[in-house]
Parts: C-alpha cells; structure tokens; sequence
C-alpha cells in the first residue's frame, strides 16, 4: 500500500515517537472504587491501592501513612468544599503530608531496556480543615527518587537510589487549588535488568495534592507524550481508509 505523502509523515513520526519512548501509567484519579467521603470531603479510610489499585489490570500501589482521596468540588471542606477554578483536577486529586506523619507512595515499573523514567503530573498546594488539621499548607516540594528494584516486587523503594528529583509548585489559599504542571525526568541508568520502582514524598509544604500521571519509559530525559485523544485515532484511522481507497482508485481526494 502506497500512503499520501502526508499521511506517510504522520506515520513515521509516530513510529519515531513510540521507538524512543512508551507510555507505562495514566491515571486521572476519576474512577475511585469504592470512594467514601469519610468526613471533611476527605477519604482517609482506604489506601490508594484500594481506590485505584488494578487500572490497568495488575497494577499496584504501595504507600506509607494516610495517602488521602480528596473529593473537588464537595461541600463540607472549609464550609465551601475544595475549589478548583482552574478546572484540573476533575472530581478526585490525592493529597499527602510532609509533616506530622510522612506520607510515601510508591509505583514499580519495568522499563526495558529504555534510559529514563519520565513523569509528568499536576502539583498544587491545598489544605483540610478536617483529620488533624489545618496543616499551613504553603508551597509544595515533592521528591521523586527511583530505586533500583531488581525482584519488581511492590513497594516504597530500597537499596541503590538511581536518581532524584525535587519540584516545588506554587502557594494558594488553602481552600483553593493552584496547579502547576510538572515534568521530571528520572536517570535510570545502572539499573540491574529494567525493573526499578518509584517513590513519591512530599518533603515540605504541610499538606499538597497531585494528580493526573502520565509516566513514560524514554531514552530521552523528560519526554512524556502527549497521550492521544480516542478522536485521534479516529482521524489515523480515517487517513489509511482514504490513503488505501486513494491507491486503489475508489475514492478522490478534493
């Protein structure tokens, strides 16, 4: 099958793209099982596991402490529920401590034979009134590290740190999100045979959220791509209908 020239380009790109970098993880917290708003229009009760363990099929979360599922736009935080003008979180988003208790989670991948773990995710500070707080939430600092997890087993990360990387957002009032998009580009380089796991640790700030993952396996450091929208498969998918009628003379390109 002869492709249009254009379409050919298309093509080749996206061969380009997935031969550099795969797409391992992509989670927008929207589909919790089983959530509760345990008071506060926070869930506290049940692990992050148990809310989104399993999506994709397999996949597992570990965590140390309350790693919390914040409901958005509810009514009982701050007597205004948490508020989202920016419109990113969605319904859900997580929030964990830095103080009090340190809160972790964990995420463990296989990443081949690929260079780097990159990470794109939305950070903002945000506060509960609610489970022992308020917690003076100012700006967040989180600390992605990636250990070295030769036997792939779930969990929180130990022994030989491959890398480590430090992000900080921006301060809001504390009923209010204020998101920023981050992008961190993890050295995995060293590892024993692709299996390493991730750690996620908010180091300062009191209390923040994160939400919307989207983790990447890539030989270039920071390269998370974009993931497609079901419409643009549909126009792929429309071009090789047209590109195939073209070479065989059913149908005429205007």
């Amino acid at each position: 099958m002869r492709f249009l020239p254009g379409l050919t380009l298309v093509l080749t790109l996206l061969a380009s793209d997935l031969q550099a970098s795969t797409v391992l993880y992509v989670q927008t917290f929207e589909n919790p099982t089983g959530f509760v708003n345990d008071g506060g229009d926070v869930n506290i009760y049940r692990t992050v596991n148990q809310l989104y363990g399993n999506q994709p099929p397999g996949f597992t979360f570990a965590q140390a402490n309350t790693v919390e599922t914040l409901l958005v736009g509810g009514s009982q935080a701050w007597g205004t529920g948490l508020l989202d003008p920016q419109g990113i979180a969605g319904r859900y988003a997580l929030g964990m401590l830095s103080n009090v208790q340190d809160d972790l989670l964990g995420l463990s991948f296989d990443i081949g034979q690929f260079r780097y773990l990159n990470f794109r995710l939305d950070i903002s500070s945000i506060d509960i009134n609610s489970w022992g707080g308020p917690f003076n939430s100012t700006a967040p600092t989180f600390r992605f590290t990636l250990f070295d997890n030769p036997s792939g087993a779930t969990g929180l990360g130990a022994g030989t740190i491959l890398s480590t990387v430090d992000v900080t957002g921006t301060s809001s009032l504390r009923n209010t999100f204020n998101w920023t998009n981050q992008v961190v580009g993890l050295d995995a380089a060293g590892n024993t045979n692709g299996k390493v796991t991730l750690r996620i640790d908010l180091l300062s700030g009191g209390y923040a959220a994160m939400d919307n993952f989207v983790i990447a396996a890539s030989d270039r450091i920071g390269d998370v791509p974009a993931v497609p929208e079901p419409s643009a498969w549909i126009s792929l998918a429309t071009g090789l209908i047209l590109a195939a009628r073209y070479k065989f003379g059913k149908a005429s390109i205007r």
